[in-house]
């Protein structure tokens, strides 16, 4: 985000505070980073977030923020830091409504975080348009280069679908690594859907 924007003086309209409701997204998706120490402004008060309150709007409008391009509902990944419908409304209404502050009493305790650790990873094997497994494929998670969609067609004929990436913002480098690593059988077909020729990384387990 860029310059803060200020807001000053402006009629509220909303019942939603920063107290209750915003602190509490916040704290669950943004201030991981947007910390004392972290990699980006802090987010962690009001007089820390007010002035950037409709630079946040926008960037959670344009789904820019939090960094996270996973469609949800295709996959179950780690470390989701994307924001829900719901909350996004929460966040949009209340800069509209003017953001108001709430009453200190009810903020949150600000969450702890220890030092990220790195996912194990093991070979990388490049996809693009398709593949048929040899052998059975572990695969801990998928690293995409550009839009696209990954999905595996199981030899009973069934399809699970693995990533979809509907934007892609090459600036983050993101790997998206599962909940759970998912085990392919032999046979399964593999399939990579991209209109710009992209291709996928798939990571297995260590």
């Amino acid at each position: 985000m860029t310059s803060p924007a200020v807001l000053a003086h402006d009629v509220i309209t909303t019942n939603l505070t920063f107290a209750q409701e915003i602190s509490r997204i916040l704290n669950k998706h943004c201030v991981s980073c947007h910390r004392e120490g972290g990699t980006s402004m802090p987010l962690t008060t009001y007089e820390e977030v007010r002035p950037w309150a409709k630079a946040i709007r926008d960037e959670v409008l344009e789904h820019r923020m939090p960094p996270w391009d996973a469609v949800k509902g295709v996959g179950d990944f780690r470390d989701d830091q994307s924001l829900s419908q719901p909350e996004i409304d929460m966040l949009v209404g209340w800069v509209e409504g003017g953001a108001p502050e709430g009453d200190p009493i009810y903020l949150a305790t600000a969450p702890h975080f220890d030092p990220p650790e790195a996912p194990p990873a093991g070979a990388e094997i490049e996809l693009r348009d398709s593949m048929t497994l040899a052998k059975p494929m572990t695969i801990a998670g998928i690293r995409p280069h550009g839009a696209l969609e990954v999905s595996a067609c199981l030899p009973d004929g069934t399809v699970e679908h693995l990533l979809w990436i509907r934007s892609f913002h090459p600036q983050w480098k993101l790997a998206y690594y599962f909940r759970q690593p998912v085990t392919l059988p032999t046979g399964t077909k593999l399939l990579l859907y991209s209109h710009d020729g992209n291709s996928a990384t798939l990571i297995e387990p260590r």
